[in-house]
């Protein structure tokens, strides 16, 4: 959700830079913001962060989801260790048992 909010923000800016970026356009006058007039290196800036701010997000996303990815592989690889160790005392358990019998039936 958070992308598709992004990808639309970054249409708009980039739409909306190239649109203000003369000075006979008549929107000028009205983006006066604080007294100061916005020019085209100010829309250059604008853009320029709305850029750096999306590939930092996509980025961190790709960063995130890669440790997730990571931690599932450990988890797999922590839960087929436990199962090699249950099989191995389950088999040792079952040698220690016929030892026992066998034992006892050299007794008899």
């Amino acid at each position: 959700m958070l992308l598709i909010i992004g990808m639309a923000a970054f249409v708009v800016a980039v739409s909306a830079v190239p649109s203000t970026a003369w000075a006979g356009h008549p929107s000028i006058e009205r983006l006066a913001v604080l007294g100061v007039q916005p020019t085209r290196s100010i829309d250059i800036m604008f853009l320029l962060r709305i850029v750096i701010g999306a590939v930092a997000s996509l980025r961190l996303t790709e960063l995130i989801v890669g440790g997730l990815r990571s931690a599932s592989r450990a988890a797999d690889g922590r839960r087929a260790a436990a199962r090699v160790r249950r099989k191995k005392a389950f088999v040792k358990r079952a040698r220690d048992t016929r030892l026992e019998h066998q034992k006892r039936a050299d007794k008899t």
